[in-house]
């Protein structure tokens, strides 16, 4: 890559984080997808009755403690971007040897 093209992506990746910081000026909420759907299903139907619950709430009845849920979620991400980056070194590698044979 060129050293202009970087710089670009650089300065749109920082418009891309500050623009909402500065248009939404710290009112936005942030809350999960899966709570906003149970929030939605109890405002259609108040009787509804799940069909399960989750394994962990069985293990932690109290909820689960944020060091693990943390520790989980930064777990899901790291085996989502290896698999990610093995995918695009191997496409990589792959197309290298191509050129080369």
């Amino acid at each position: 890559m060129k050293k202009r093209t970087v710089v670009i992506l650089i300065i749109l990746l920082i418009l891309l984080v500050a623009v909402p910081m500065i248009v939404l000026g710290g009112k936005a909420e942030f809350s999960g997808s899966d709570g906003q759907a149970e929030e939605l299903i109890m405002e259609a139907d108040p009787d509804y009755e799940p069909w399960f619950s989750p394994v962990m709430e069985r293990i932690f009845p109290d909820g689960i403690p944020s060091e693990l849920e943390s520790l989980f979620f930064c777990l899901q991400a790291a085996i989502g971007s290896g698999i990610v980056c093995f995918a695009i070194g191997y496409m990589v590698a792959r197309s290298k040897y191509k050129k080369e044979a």
